[in-house]
């Protein structure tokens, strides 16, 4: 293993049991992200690259292999330690948004600094200022029925650095967009993937997140077609 890699998967499998057929969602996957990589992960439905995704971000656990983050097989570690890692080392982003409704953006955006033991003042003053570096800072004490799909996919996004991450996965996070907030949406990704050094990880079919990628990881039937340059 080299610590060059913040992520690193080893003869990674990620196999089902429906009745008597075993489906194979991953199968035999290696792979290796750099420190500051921005890589898209692409494929058709049912390739594997969300169970890829889930199994990054330690919210699945594989059936064979390993995934390691920052050398630390997270496969191995206990409920609390894998909370802990979840909570400081990752920042998530969904299509969906997963924006609590009855929060404000400033609440949602604070929330995860909660469960990391930051004072409630101290998360408050963080996510005003994130929310301001995302575009929103006139928007802080609006709730999610109160702002666009491109507003709320910002207010996700700075959820997830609520923690100062060093890794970001982003699930589909331009899926519900329509083409102009898109692009906004993926030049504010790619801008703190260049300035803030964030390792990018994105599951998408978006062709305008693939062209903005260091490298490009297609998949077909839960293993690696081939990789790419961006």
């Amino acid at each position: 293993m080299s610590y060059d890699y913040v992520i690193e998967l080893r003869d990674l499998n990620r196999h089902y049991t429906m009745g008597e057929e075993t489906v194979k969602a991953l199968d035999g996957v290696n792979l290796e992200i750099k420190r500051g990589e921005y890589v898209s992960i692409v494929g058709p439905s049912g390739s594997g690259k969300t169970t890829l995704f889930n199994l990054i971000g330690g919210l699945d656990k594989p059936t064979g292999g390993s995934v390691f983050i920052d050398g630390v097989d997270i496969a191995q570690l206990d409920a609390y330690e894998l909370a802990w890692l979840r909570c400081r080392k990752i920042g998530y982003i969904f299509q969906s948004f997963n924006l609590i409704q009855v929060l404000t953006a400033l609440e949602n955006v604070a929330l995860p600094t909660v469960f990391a033991g930051v004072p409630r003042e101290e998360g408050l003053r963080k996510a005003q200022h994130i929310l301001e570096s995302v575009g929103l800072g006139t928007r802080v004490h609006h709730r999610p029925s109160e702002l666009s799909a491109g507003q709320q996919q910002r207010v996700a996004i700075a959820r997830a650095l609520a923690n100062d991450p060093s890794i970001i996965l982003a699930d589909e996070p331009t899926g519900n967009l329509d083409l102009n907030t898109g692009m906004e949406i993926i030049d504010l990704l790619h801008g703190l993937n260049k300035t803030k050094g964030l390792t990018l990880v994105a599951a998408t079919h978006d062709l305008k997140m693939i062209k903005a990628s260091d490298r490009i990881v297609w998949m077909r039937d839960g293993q690696i077609e081939r990789i790419e340059r961006g």
